[in-house]
Parts: structure tokens; sequence; C-alpha cells
């Protein structure tokens, strides 16, 4: 190219715009352009990306200090179990304790019962005897306990019915049936030449007593299949109670 082509070329670049956009255009600026455009628009969306991002990344830290909160309550509440599951240990040591010496006292109770079983002849003269003997006890210990009682008039109970043994009957009433909610139902039971006896034995007995017997003979008909005999044994019957035992066809064998 020569010199004045190459100046006259120059001066068109410096004072013509068209001629200088018609070059570029021919180098392929145009396009250059378009694409850094479309690259800018690209960098905008990844810039808004993220911010997106980060705002996530924020929520996401908010939903670890929260997280972390619910841990430390959770630990606390698991510190404050353990607590209290050392103290319910501490008294399962303690019952277990007082388990062992009522076990004691009841072991003590079946021989008096034993000894009692030598000099009786008939179911009543058991029951009197007997009662005199709980009252004598009651007057040097105190008030014997509930179950102390049932323990220690097993042996009696045996020798009246004549069997080796007498058995627990346990049943879940899921459906409420002899109290009107969900219960155990724990009874003595003796099964005798094909009979079956239901045995209540309490320290003393009232209506409610009587007809909670009744109820559980109901119970353990519709379970069984069959129909028991109805015993209670007690030192202590209400009039009130004797009266109803008769009209429901209960037994009850107690002191005059």
């Amino acid at each position: 190219m020569s010199s004045e082509l190459r100046e006259e070329f120059l001066r068109l670049l410096r004072e013509d715009v068209e001629f200088r956009y018609a070059v570029l255009g021919l180098l392929g600026i145009e396009e250059v352009l378009k694409s850094i455009s479309r690259n800018t628009e690209a960098i905008k969306d990844l810039q808004q990306q993220v911010r997106d991002l980060q705002l996530q990344v924020r929520d996401l830290q908010q939903q670890v200090k929260v997280l972390q909160g619910q841990v430390a309550e959770l630990q606390r509440e698991v510190r404050e179990h353990t607590r209290a599951i050392r103290d319910l240990q501490q008294q399962v040591v303690e019952h277990s304790r007082a388990i062992r010496d009522l076990q004691q006292q009841v072991k003590s109770l079946q021989g008096q019962a034993l000894e009692l079983q030598k000099v009786v002849k008939v179911h009543t003269e058991e029951l009197r005897r007997l009662s005199d003997r709980i009252t004598a006890l009651g007057a040097r210990w105190g008030v014997l306990a509930e179950e102390a009682f049932r323990e220690g008039m097993r042996g009696v109970v045996e020798r009246i019915l004549g069997v080796a043994k007498i058995e627990r009957w346990c049943y879940v009433d899921k459906e409420g049936f002899v109290y009107g909610y969900p219960a155990v139902i724990d009874v003595d039971l003796v099964v005798k030449d094909g009979e079956h006896i239901l045995i209540e034995v309490k320290s003393s007995v009232d209506r409610g007593d009587v007809l909670e017997l009744k109820r559980i003979s109901e119970l353990y008909e519709r379970v069984t299949g069959v129909k028991p005999r109805l015993v209670i044994v007690t030192p202590y019957a209400r009039d009130r109670a004797i009266e109803l035992a008769k009209l429901l066809n209960i037994e009850v064998y107690t002191a005059p």
C-alpha cells in the first residue's frame, strides 16, 4: 500500500465516523460487541444468582442457629431426664428393700396362719380364731397391710377349699368392663374337680367389694366361657355387704 493511500485511510478513520464503523464491521467488531453484550447479560444473571445464593446462605445460617438452639434445649432435657432416671433408680432400690422387708413379714404371717390351721376344725371356727389373732396383731404392731393380710391368709384358704395351691388369674381389661376404664384384673383362682372358684381375700369388705367381685366374675365368664363360684374371705364384713352378697349368690366367710 502506498504512503498516500495509507494516509488517506487513516484520515478517513479519524474523520469519517461512518467509514470507521464500516471498517469495524468488516473486522468483526460488531460480532465481538454483541458477544460482549451477551456476556454482560450473563454476568448480570450470575450476579443475581450469587445474590440469591447469599440470601439462601443467610436463611440456612438462621436455620442452623435455630437448630443449634433446639439441640441445646434437647441436651438440657436429656440431662434433666438423666437426673430423673437416677432418682427413680434410687427409689427402685429403696422400694426393693421395702419389698424384701414386707416379704419377710409375709413369711412370718404365713407361719402364724399355718399354726392356726392346726387348731381349727370348721371354717367358721378358723376365721374366728384368725380374727382374734389379727386383732392381737393390730394392737401390737398397728394396722396390718392389705397385701400382707392376703398373703397370710393364703394357707388358711387353701385348707378351707381343700386345694394344694391358690393361683392368680390376671387379665388385661382393655374394654374397661370392670371399672369403666382399661385395667389389669388380678384375682385369686382355684380350679377344683372342674369347678372354677374366684376368691377375694380382704381385711374388710363393704358393698363396693362385693360388686367388684361380681363384675370380675362376669368378665371371667366372658373370657373363659366358665361361670365361676364366688367366695369372699374376710375377718370383718359390713352387714349391708353380707346382704348384697346373698342376693348375688356370693359366699362370705367371716368371723361372727
